[in-house]
């Protein structure tokens, strides 16, 4: 007998690493508080100073929010993992492990282009792989709960998102400013999925 592919231990282990992203965004915020006091400067200057790194902190921070939740909703969806799942998922933990290292880079070197083709970069790869596991769980029936889990809605916001998420990377090789604000057409995403999925079931 067949012994079933819970998928619980691999949300709980995904979920760790999320939170210890998380925590890790932070860490070179708190490092700079030492440094104003071997300074001499005012409590205020560690945030008047340092908008860069407060506010790819706080994009990081709402990006991973966002693929956590995204994740979240897909393995409400499984009833048993596949190998393809797993792999793809490991895919999505590693960009979301990595996160806090181009996160600092763009924070120190906002304007440069290589450190907005990293962080534009990673979070693509990492949108690209939840959009994988989308896939996987619209087409496998041995792995969704139901032969609907996935709405044509569903489907379409994790592609248009992950195709914003590529205008972005490109848009950064071309003006690294350019590429930050290209991530504002996430915003967009659900939008344009309910536009053109309309008149269909809806999840």
């Amino acid at each position: 007998m067949e012994r079933k592919k819970s998928p619980e231990r691999l949300v709980f282990f995904t979920d760790a690493v999320v939170a210890i992203a998380l925590t890790l965004l932070v860490l070179p915020l708190a490092d700079i508080v030492p440094e104003l006091v071997a300074s001499g400067k005012e409590p205020v200057d560690a945030i008047t100073e340092n908008f860069g790194p407060i506010f790819s902190f706080v994009l990081s921070f709402v990006v991973i929010a966002r693929m956590w939740w995204g994740h979240h909703r897909i393995f409400e969806e499984i009833r048993a993992y596949s190998a393809p799942l797993v792999y793809v998922n490991f895919v999505w933990i590693f960009t979301i492990a990595v996160l806090p290292f181009p996160t600092e880079i763009t924070g120190s070197f906002s304007a440069n282009r290589f450190a907005a083709m990293f962080y534009t970069g990673t979070i693509f790869v990492s949108s690209a792989a939840q959009s994988a596991m989308v896939l996987i769980v619209r087409r496998d029936r041995t792995v969704a709960m139901s032969a609907d889990s996935v709405t044509d809605r569903w489907l379409a916001n994790t592609l248009l998102s992950t195709g914003a998420l590529l205008i972005a990377f490109v848009a950064a090789a071309i003006e690294p400013t350019l590429g930050y604000y290209a991530m504002l057409l996430l915003i967009a995403a659900p939008w344009v999925a309910a536009w053109l999925t309309r008149g269909r079931a809806e999840r």
